[in-house]
């Protein structure tokens, strides 16, 4: 199976000079927790997530309606295409810990594969997709002692 088979098409996305309150305006208005930074040509150049906010913006006390989310954003981004293997997508994804990953088409991003994606497709492996989450999380036999 494929990333398109399953991958999110409606993506929501800011360019870098977007206001940290113009992005979580965008996740509050959309119910997303990620949204891709890109440029003016759609290339994915960054990704916040909600955690980032809380963790770059909030926690060091900076003024939601003047920091740029260039300023935030995480710039080492884990991106696939719409023709990546569902299997390889995960192995990214548990490589690297990461919850979602920007699906991108000739640089230009065309959508989003998160774990809840691929959670409600009835093809993918659940023993994978469990593998996959304890791996992101950390979570291992050893820490279950």
């Amino acid at each position: 199976m494929k990333v398109k088979d399953c991958m999110c098409q409606e993506v929501y996305w800011c360019n870098p000079n977007s206001t940290v309150k113009d992005c979580v305006t965008m996740m509050n208005d959309n119910h997303v927790g990620c949204i891709p930074v890109c440029d003016d040509t759609k290339n994915v150049v960054g990704l916040v997530t909600d955690r980032d906010i809380v963790l770059r913006t909030i926690a060091c006390n900076k003024d939601v309606n003047t920091t740029p989310i260039s300023e935030i954003m995480t710039t080492k981004v884990w991106c696939c295409t719409p023709d990546t293997d569902v299997q390889e997508a995960e192995n990214l994804m548990s490589q690297n810990q990461v919850r979602r990953i920007p699906v991108v088409d000739n640089n230009k991003i065309v959508g989003m594969l998160t774990l809840g994606d691929l959670a409600a497709n009835e093809n993918c492996c659940n023993q994978k997709l469990n593998d996959t989450m304890n791996n992101i999380c950390g979570c291992d036999e050893k820490n279950a002692e």
